[in-house]
């Protein structure tokens, strides 16, 4: 069931912004001026220039931090997916968004394979999807492939990058770009089986109980700090792709819980 979300009623949240800022503006206004009273003729010729510089910057300060504050806890978080393959955890993350059960917005996908479904998908719900040539590397993010990733990053105003199955290894110059704001889900209990295919992992050795990871994005391979995991089952005449499927099903739960923590911390710390 969709999350109910109360109307806000903008005219009077805008109006008592308004009002608050005019008010700081007059008593500042009115205090600054008084300074200027005892001056020279010459100086008080530009009494109606002076008083405006300070008062105007002393006015708009708590009227600001008020709009900034609303802006960064009532307004969508900017998310942009990277993926190479079918992007299922995509799919899963645009319908919490829709469904209500995140508040945020996808603002583009990248990928780095040209014909990859995730590409498709975001573009039949009409969210900007590009393709990134990572040439010369093919399991790096580096170089000329990384920078462009940046630039389109901030050209969508990206806020939070969340990976969705991205095979290529995030450098430095990313990390930097998007400190504490790079997300990945992994499919087993990290630090257990880190790496591709980690269900067959899983599977062949044996393990009772598998799982999914969200994790924050660091220089290791999925090594970052973990955000929340959902333990699977391994059952009796599992197959990789029993598992893997099982897998995927806790990963659609478990990334948009995850993703609504990380915001949650992200406006926690801009207050």
């Amino acid at each position: 069931m969709a999350k109910w979300k109360p109307e806000h009623n903008w005219q009077n949240e805008t109006l008592l912004l308004v009002n608050y800022g005019l008010a700081h503006l007059i008593r500042s206004y009115f205090v600054c001026s008084i300074s200027f009273i005892d001056h020279s003729r010459r100086r008080r010729a530009r009494l109606w220039r002076k008083p405006l510089t300070i008062p105007i910057f002393i006015a708009c300060r708590p009227a600001l931090r008020m709009v900034w504050f609303h802006v960064m806890t009532t307004t969508p978080m900017a998310i942009a997916v990277l993926g190479s393959g079918r992007g299922t955890n995509f799919q899963a993350l645009a319908e919490a968004i829709n469904d209500g059960r995140l508040d945020a917005r996808i603002v583009c996908v990248l990928s780095n394979v040209e014909d990859a479904f995730i590409l498709e998908r975001a573009r039949q719900m009409r969210i900007p999807a590009e393709y990134i040539d990572p040439a010369p590397f093919r399991t790096k993010l580096d170089g000329t492939a990384e920078q462009q990733v940046i630039n389109r990053l901030r050209h969508y105003g990206t806020e939070l990058i969340a990976l969705a199955g991205f095979m290529m290894i995030i450098k430095p110059r990313l990390l930097k770009a998007f400190a504490g704001r790079i997300v990945n889900i992994h499919p087993s209990l990290l630090p257990s089986f880190p790496g591709l295919e980690a269900w067959k992992q899983a599977l062949a050795y044996g393990v009772k109980v598998t799982g999914c990871t969200v994790h924050y994005v660091d220089a290791g391979t999925d090594t970052g700090p973990i955000i929340l995991q959902r333990p699977v089952p391994v059952l009796e005449g599992d197959t990789a792709e029993s598992l893997h499927t099982r897998i995927q099903e806790h990963e659609h739960l478990a990334y948009p819980a995850a993703i609504r923590q990380v915001i949650a911390t992200i406006r926690g710390q801009s207050r």
